[in-house]
């Protein structure tokens, strides 16, 4: 912003003839105005490491939070289901195509400053609007009921209860928002986000035949058989473990609570592609710890409705990495309930006009933090309904995801071209191709399992 005339009091904006007063800045825009000079002061000094930390989180938070409870577990079912094969260098692939559409995500967060939701709301009226917040907030709703399955599972193999895992999530929520600053809590959870790599860990102490990985990164073994009814539904789940709406929804909004700049985006690029890789190196880790299974028949996965893999990897590969698989699951379940709970209180203050950042204070902030807690208070009463079907809500959540997340990436790619919105920011002609690919691919593996699902329940197919 150019700075007013010599002449001009500080706090007032010359109109005209006269001179105006601007409105005075609210608690959240000087916090954030806080954090933008912080960014540029980094920049004038030339001080680019420092630069890079300050801009990291939006991306690798996105992509770690996407690497969460059900993610985890679909693709530890895929690797005791089929073995390495073709799932393996899938996950590759699939995190490529979330670090297109994180990376859009995040430069019109940067450009406009405004979240997702809200743009959605203003360029396209409030039937969108409203229609992409509520397709969210469904959507969020399942996914968290998953993300406590995950918490409940980990937490089960030390002999904590559900109730346990319940209350603990929902405190957790609680305590990372109650700083009521942004960084404040994107720090915390970065620092949670770490322990993703504990996944990784665990492929090592399965101790894999390392040239049988190699093999299958190098060449694409095709589709495996088995039931073609699992089959897409493991492909359409590995599909929503790594591309979800609110992925926009988070990086988008979180990258405008940030206070990024259009200068920025170079960095905030690097941030979500060093997400993408990290997510898609521990992804691959549980995978590979799920194919240890695989030479036992996938046997052992049970207790706990379906979902035991810490007891089956005790039983198979030892007590060690069973440890570290289960607090894996504790770790993604927990990092992605504070991601997606904060999604969902972004995607309601934007929906309704209301305060929507973690800097907000006072009333004007209790609909972004009651969405917060109150999503994730919803999900963890769920998991204590007796008998729920763990493994089943865990995998279907993601292809739930994959189903409903072509509609998202359709607004999101019409945002990201929009010119008048986005001015020499705009999507080029690679990436509406790129996108429209995408969006196309997982449109096609959505509708396959849905319509062979509905094949099999009407008997026309067995």
């Amino acid at each position: 912003m150019t700075p007013p005339p010599a002449s001009v009091a500080p706090g007032t904006l010359e109109v005209g003839d006269g001179v105006a007063a601007l409105p005075p800045l609210s608690a959240e825009e000087r916090v954030r105005l806080g954090d933008v000079r912080r960014v540029q002061d980094a920049r004038s000094r030339g001080r680019r490491w420092y630069l890079l930390w300050l801009l990291a989180g939006p991306g690798i938070l996105a992509m770690l939070g996407e690497n969460d409870g059900p993610s985890m577990i679909s693709y530890a079912t895929t690797g005791a289901t089929y073995g390495l094969g073709l799932f393996l260098p899938f996950i590759l692939v699939t995190f490529a195509m979330a670090a297109v559409c994180q990376e859009m995500s995040m430069r019109v967060g940067a450009v406009t400053g405004k979240g997702y939701g809200k743009l959605v709301l203003e360029r396209y009226g409030a039937v969108w609007g409203w229609f992409a917040a509520g397709d969210l907030v469904f959507t969020n709703l399942v996914t968290l009921i998953a993300e406590f399955v995950a918490i409940r599972i980990g937490l089960s193999y030390f002999g904590i209860g559900s109730v346990w895992a319940a209350v603990l999530g929902v405190a957790l929520v609680v305590v990372t928002i109650s700083g009521r600053r942004y960084r404040m809590w994107e720090r915390v959870v970065l620092g949670m986000a770490v322990f993703n790599g504990l996944f990784l860990l665990a492929a090592v102490m399965v101790r894999p035949h390392w040239g049988a990985v190699g093999h299958a990164f190098a060449t694409f073994s095709p589709f495996p058989g088995g039931s073609f009814n699992t089959l897409l539904l493991l492909l359409a789940s590995t599909i929503g473990a790594t591309v979800t709406p609110w992925m926009i929804f988070f990086q988008q909004s979180a990258s405008a609570d940030k206070g990024m700049t259009p200068e920025d985006i170079g960095q905030g690029r690097s941030d979500t592609i060093a997400g993408a890789g990290l997510a898609a190196l521990f992804g691959c880790g549980a995978l590979i710890v799920g194919a240890a299974l695989v030479a036992h028949g996938g046997a052992g996965v049970l207790g706990t409705a379906g979902a035991d893999f810490p007891g089956a990897l005790a039983r198979v590969s030892g007590g060690g990495v069973a440890t570290v698989f289960a607090l894996g699951l504790i770790e993604a379940g927990a990092v992605a309930l504070l991601t997606i709970s904060a999604s969902t209180g972004y995607a309601v203050g934007e929906s309704i006009g209301a305060a929507h950042s973690f800097n907000a204070t006072g009333r004007a902030s209790l609909v972004f933090y009651g969405a917060n807690v109150g999503a994730a208070a919803i999900a963890a009463a769920i998991i204590l309904i007796p008998g729920a079907p763990l493994l089943s809500i865990a995998l279907n959540a993601n292809v739930l995801a994959t189903v409903l997340l072509p509609i998202a990436l359709v607004f999101m790619l019409m945002l990201a071209s929009d010119r008048e919105l986005m001015g020499r920011w705009a999507n080029g002609r690679l990436s509406n191709w790129l996108g429209a690919t995408i969006v196309a691919f997982i449109s096609v593996c959505g509708a396959a399992y849905a319509i062979d699902s509905f094949l099999q329940t009407v008997h026309v197919i067995s």
